[in-house]
């Protein structure tokens, strides 16, 4: 095995982060490969999902890693949803699972980090542990009676 994070590719002038089929579902891996780069690309063999709702969710979770990291988005796969996706989330293009074609649109492409590209997932997992937390103090906590 290689490195987690590995070399950004270069392309006519346009820095991009790679991540290879479901990489693209850990938010905190794509973030660290997402810092220095203008754009993000994920490639994908959606087969072993058969017709399920697997290629939607899979697409889904692309689509957020965009949204978090601020980066545009291509997705090219063999038999999910291949599409083009800008820095906030927005579909811009898409070819169905199952279909074949070519993609057409623009990217803006991008540089700086955003607050989640930055910290990752322990904002978030700070927030949960301290909300479980009161959770558990208020359950165990004995009820006062009036006299």
């Amino acid at each position: 095995p290689g490195p987690d994070i590995q070399e950004p590719i270069v392309a006519n002038g346009i820095t991009i982060a790679t991540s290879i089929c479901y990489e693209i579902a850990f938010p905190d891996l794509v973030a660290k490969s997402a810092g220095n780069v203008n754009l993000l690309l994920t490639v994908s063999n959606d087969t072993w999902f058969g017709r399920s709702i697997g290629p939607q969710q899979h697409f889904q979770m692309a689509r957020m890693r965009a949204l978090e990291n601020g980066k545009p988005l291509i997705r090219a796969t063999n038999d999910g949803i291949t599409a083009l996706v800008n820095a906030k989330g927005k579909v811009v293009s898409t070819i169905p699972s199952y279909n074949r074609g070519t993609l057409e649109g623009y990217l803006t492409p991008f540089r700086g980090t955003t607050p989640f590209g930055k910290r990752g997932s322990i904002p978030i997992l700070m927030i949960s542990v301290i909300l479980l937390l009161i959770a558990a103090w208020h359950s165990f906590r004995r009820p006062s009676f009036p006299d």
